[in-house]
């Protein structure tokens, strides 16, 4: 874990050395914010809770965490810095890691600066507390889902414009997957087990489920096991690629 670490703190203070860091914060709230209060109808619904703040967040991070992750390998394979970088002691599977946990803490960071809205509708109500952090934990779980499946195609090419196109198109998929009109596709041929295959891969199911306040261990292992495949895939690709240069 200390080579993991060493890795993320060089990965996490390069986020703050920049102005992505500020960027990506900004943009995160004030997006939060308006989707929230506007399009979520917020003070029209007449209800203390974060649910329209919720509702959002897959189709926030559809956009925001392929932009964050798509210059996790993609920039360094640009730079020609992946060559230095694996040439420390480090294992392939640790610089994933390491990489992927500095991206995902500060995503978390992001989410956590959203802590206004929780005093807020605590101040307007008396909502469920209890639901408002389980769903604080399935966003954050969501996040980790894009970012794992973004860092594997940033491994894919040197031209991040590519990389973000490609984990959109992708994570878009696995938010679909469970909307009536994607099974409706498949319904009419495909038996129905395949159709609940189908719909078991969707962002929406299970973080929806989560954010109910429901803390089902399939919800949360889906997303872990998730991470675990796209991280494994990532240093498949990246060691597939070190050979071929």
């Amino acid at each position: 874990m200390g080579r993991i670490g060493v890795i993320f703190q060089r990965e996490l203070a390069g986020y703050f050395a920049t102005p992505i860091a500020a960027v990506f914060i900004v943009i995160f709230l004030l997006l939060s914010g308006a989707f929230t209060f506007y399009l979520g109808n917020y003070f029209a619904r007449g209800q203390a809770d974060l649910v329209p703040f919720f509702d959002f967040h897959p189709w926030l991070y559809l956009v925001l965490i392929p932009a964050l992750a798509m210059r996790l390998w993609a920039e360094e394979r640009r730079s020609g810095t992946i060559e230095l970088l694996l040439t420390l002691p480090v294992t392939m599977w640790e610089a994933v890691a390491g990489k992927f946990l500095a991206a995902w803490c500060f995503t978390g960071i992001a989410l956590a600066l959203t802590f206004p809205m929780w005093l807020t509708v605590n101040l307007l109500g008396d909502p469920d507390n209890g639901v408002i952090l389980a769903s604080y934990l399935g966003s954050l779980l969501m996040a980790g889902g894009f970012l794992a499946i973004g860092s594997c195609i940033s491994a894919l090419t040197k031209n991040q414009v590519i990389a973000f196109v490609v984990s959109v198109v992708i994570s878009l998929g696995f938010i679909l997957s469970g909307f009536p009109l994607v099974l409706e596709l498949f319904s009419g041929w495909a038996p129905q087990f395949l159709l609940n295959a189908i719909s078991s891969f969707s962002f929406l199911t299970h973080f929806q489920s989560i954010s109910k306040g429901v803390l089902d261990l399939r919800d949360i292992l889906f997303f872990l096991s998730l991470i675990a495949f796209w991280l494994f895939a990532t240093a498949t690709v990246i060691d597939m690629k070190k050979a071929e240069s």
